[in-house]
């Protein structure tokens, strides 16, 4: 298994009802693919998975491995505020096909470092899946320090973490804790190509969802080291990063994708769909840039 490079987290599309609508998700799915993405993370924070019913999440991580048919690696987002209720979904993706599984650090009950250093390891120890720790402060309320990191990293079930923190000091920390068995992922589409430069091995991307080849370009050039491609591609991709930030996530990448023909504009709530003034043109017109760019190149 190869957890590197252009990774999507998926959005997950419903219909005007409110259910599921896996016929929009396995057209996600194969935009990925021909797009070059390498590999995908059903039900993350851009999946909404707080808001998926436990049937739901079996539903569509079911989908998606028998729809992706071992062509990438399928990542499952299983992370819950509790350990226990973690290795048991955690064990359950395992069932289901998964290669691996995302963890989020325990939200809202904010956990010490030594909490969040055990319930990793618990999860590593009983999930039967390889775990990619997740670090996302704003949205958890609490920060994997680099140093519980370097600790995890020796389990052999700890294959790496997706890092959203984009400060250029996080980036640097996270990037000597790479070794061959332990990946550092980007998990913020602005710095991405900062971090991939620094030593970043790929990026959970949320804009990927909506230009997989633009990403996979960007991924490319700064995993290849080559500065002047990065900042290029960074640059073109930048508008709609930008545009994509103006609401919670993923409130405006569900605004793009009916332009991509990916399914409907609806989260589900407590999330409301992107607004129809400025932000919404925005983000169109920043899409279209690209879409003219990529046909141009072509």
């Amino acid at each position: 298994m190869n957890i590197r490079g252009s990774i999507c987290a998926l959005a997950t599309p419903f219909a005007a009802d409110g259910a599921l609508d896996l016929a929009a998700f396995g057209r996600l799915i194969e935009h990925q693919i021909a797009g070059g993405t390498q590999a995908l993370v059903v039900a993350g924070s851009t999946g909404e998975a707080h808001m998926l019913e436990h049937d739901e999440f079996e539903r569509l991580l079911a989908h998606a491995v028998d729809r992706v048919n071992g062509r990438v690696p399928v990542i499952a987002g299983t992370g819950e505020a509790g350990t226990a209720k973690t290795v048991a979904l955690t064990r359950r993706a395992h069932a289901l096909g998964a290669d691996a599984a995302l963890v989020v650090a325990p939200f809202y009950v904010r956990p010490t470092q030594e909490g969040m250093r055990r319930h990793f390891l618990e999860v590593a120890e009983h999930g039967e899946l390889p775990v990619l720790l997740y670090n996302v402060p704003a949205r958890t309320g609490c920060d994997v320090l680099p140093e519980t990191v370097a600790a995890l990293r020796d389990h052999p079930a700890i294959v790496g973490i997706k890092e959203a923190r984009g400060d250029p000091q996080r980036i640097s920390a996270l990037a000597e804790l790479v070794r061959p068995d332990f990946v550092y992922l980007s998990g913020d589409d602005g710095t991405a190509g900062q971090a991939m430069l620094a030593g970043a091995a790929g990026t959970i991307s949320v804009v990927a969802n909506l230009v997989p080849q633009a990403f996979r370009g960007l991924c490319d050039a700064a995993t290849g080291g080559d500065r002047v491609a990065t900042a290029r591609c960074h640059a073109a991709l930048e508008p709609l990063i930008e545009a994509i930030n103006c609401a919670p996530n993923p409130i405006a990448v569900k605004a793009g994708l009916p332009l991509l023909g990916l399914g409907l504009a609806l989260p589900r709530l407590p999330l409301v769909e992107l607004n129809d003034g400025p932000d919404r043109a925005r983000l169109h017109q920043a899409l279209s840039s690209l879409a003219s760019l990529a046909t141009a190149a072509g």
